[in-house]
């Protein structure tokens, strides 16, 4: 096993999400404990020190089901993550209740690792307000009474966001937890927000970076474009070796819901082989072809909101419906959207089509927007 320098720990490479453990049933909370018990073992056995787990996973039974099997270790040979649910708005002044609850779920004491959880466009403003919620007092007094031991923060916003936030909080945050794959690199823009954290000096976690499992099998052209250059190196590798190449990751987790997964997983973690120049710009090439294929190719050249009768922010509106069709669907769209007021919403789009005699692109955005709204039932 791989493993990073994280202050004076010794953090596996490679660490085990809790967002997707294998099922006895069709329900989402039915977690199959024996085979979850299985998995941590032979995890724990190949040196994953590293668990990911939070509030809402699996309808609330992830905490649950990881404690109870994580107990059954020495507690110094194992770290755990939870997270404070702030994508739910509701959550905002229930912090000490939830955190208190998630120690109880879990039977610790304390979290080795502790994060504000899904930074992003909806809940940006309720995070930062101190004076109302006072999340931020809360948890920095947990850090310092030893129940959390680290305290970062995950993130599916954009730029914007994250900056605003690292400028509020930026000098308690010790990690960073981002959605980064090499589809994403470009597509979400996430080059910039790891740029960002370098900034801050803050290390990176890695989270999605088979992006859902859309990057665990590519087409046979793909596939074989790959094979040419690493013979030996399954598909599902190269996106943990494009996150080898990044300095800055620290962690990545991975959401594994088999045995199988596991060991692959695992295997690949046995060592550490970043691409080279060649491999990279192969890699990259292949991700700008994927995301060609669907997506509409805006620039956010901003030509066409100088033309918008309804004043909306056509750019940031194709971004999202990007997303949307990209990943057939996913909640980061509906998170932006509510972000957004609705009288800017795609379906205030008039059909005039002004934007699009100015758009370099050609791209027909009455259609996209007229999609995009039946898509979110808008």
């Amino acid at each position: 096993m791989v493993y990073k320098d994280f202050g004076d720990l010794k953090l596996s490479a490679l660490g085990m999400g809790a967002m997707r453990l294998p099922l006895c049933s069709d329900s989402d909370s039915d977690i199959d404990e024996k085979a979850t018990a299985q998995m941590v073992a032979y995890a724990m056995e190949k040196g994953i020190n590293y668990f990911d787990t939070a509030w809402g996973y699996h309808n609330g039974q992830s905490e649950i089901v990881m404690g109870k099997i994580l107990r059954q270790y020495p507690r110094d040979s194992y770290y755990l993550a939870s997270k404070f649910p702030g994508y739910d708005l509701s959550n905002m002044d229930k912090v000490e209740e939830i955190f208190e609850k998630q120690l109880e779920k879990t039977g610790m004491e304390y979290f080795d690792f502790y994060l504000f959880h899904n930074v992003c466009e909806v809940n940006i403003d309720a995070y930062l307000d101190n004076e109302k919620y006072g999340i931020f007092d809360y948890l920095v007094r947990q850090k310092k009474n030893g129940r959390i031991k680290h305290l970062g923060f995950s993130a599916h916003g954009s730029y914007e966001v994250v900056e605003r936030f690292l400028k509020a909080y930026g000098s308690e945050m010790e990690f960073g937890q981002l959605q980064i794959n090499y589809i994403d690199w470009e597509f979400q823009k996430v080059k910039e927000k790891v740029e960002l954290l370098g900034k801050y000096n803050i290390p990176v976690w890695v989270m999605e970076p088979l992006r859902g499992g859309k990057l665990a099998n590519l087409s046979d052209e793909y596939s074989e474009r790959l094979k040419n250059l690493r013979p030996d190196e399954k598909i599902p590798a190269w996106a943990f070796r494009f996150l080898q190449s990044i300095p800055n990751v620290t962690m990545t987790l991975s959401g594994m819901s088999n045995f199988e997964q596991l060991k692959e997983n695992v295997k690949t973690f046995e060592t550490d082989r970043p691409l080279n120049e060649e491999e990279m710009s192969c890699l990259m090439g292949i991700a700008s072809e994927m995301v060609g294929k669907i997506a509409l190719p805006c620039t956010d050249c901003r030509y066409c909101n100088t033309k918008c009768h309804k004043g909306l922010n056509i750019p940031k509106l194709l971004e999202l419906y990007n997303e949307h069709i990209f990943t057939g669907g996913g909640f980061l769209p509906g998170f932006g959207l509510m972000a957004i007021p609705e009288d800017k919403h795609p379906n205030a789009c008039i059909g005039c089509k002004s934007c699009e005699a100015v758009c370099p692109q050609r791209i027909k955005i009455s259609e996209a927007m007229s999609d995009f709204s039946a898509k979110m039932n808008l």
